[in-house]
């Protein structure tokens, strides 16, 4: 994955009046990395918002999660593949905006890297896949567009970066907004 361009989001007129810093790209992908548990939004074929924890994997700029297709967010995903991805905390935000999609049988070594991904990070908590886990199915992927990250000095460290992909522009603001 590209490092992102810096920008600076635009705020209301009182929000951030001089910011100081930016939050450094490292410090999301750190934030991806290291987290336990991420709370998936998709949308219901209503129109609805549903909301779910889950237990996923950053790997090549990209996050992996696993589960039934028969799930609700599984189905919201089939019908309408956008979707939000929040961590746990509140105080030291990463919000991803992006595309999600079910894998299939997953190409190459990417089984390797997520089975390897998720036993490092859940294997004391009692889930350690095996590569061939999701060779029929049950892994999906989020690549994102937009990252929205923030931390607790917030008033100090907005921006905003950007980068291409094949997808397009993913941009990322501190209060950056991160286009990947």
């Amino acid at each position: 994955m590209n490092q992102p361009r810096i920008t600076r989001p635009r705020f209301p007129k009182g929000h951030v009046e001089d910011p100081q810093s930016l939050l450094p790209w490292r410090h999301m992908q750190q934030r991806l990395v290291e987290a336990r548990n991420y709370w998936l939004c998709t949308v219901r074929p209503n129109g609805h918002p549903h909301v779910v924890p889950k237990w996923g994997v950053w790997v090549e700029g990209r996050l992996y999660f696993d589960g039934s297709p028969d799930t609700r967010h599984a189905r919201n995903i089939a019908e309408n593949p956008a979707v939000v991805l929040h961590l746990e905390s509140g105080d030291d935000v990463v919000i991803l905006e992006g595309v999600c999609t079910a894998c299939g049988k997953p190409a190459g070594r990417l089984g390797v890297k997520v089975a390897r991904a998720y036993t490092a990070k859940y294997a004391a908590l009692g889930y350690a896949p095996a590569p061939d886990q999701w060779d029929n199915g049950g892994l999906f992927e989020i690549s994102p567009h937009v990252a929205l990250p923030w931390d607790d000095c917030l008033p100090s460290r907005p921006g905003s970066y950007s980068m291409g992909n094949e997808q397009g522009q993913f941009f990322i603001s501190t209060y950056p907004t991160i286009r990947l």
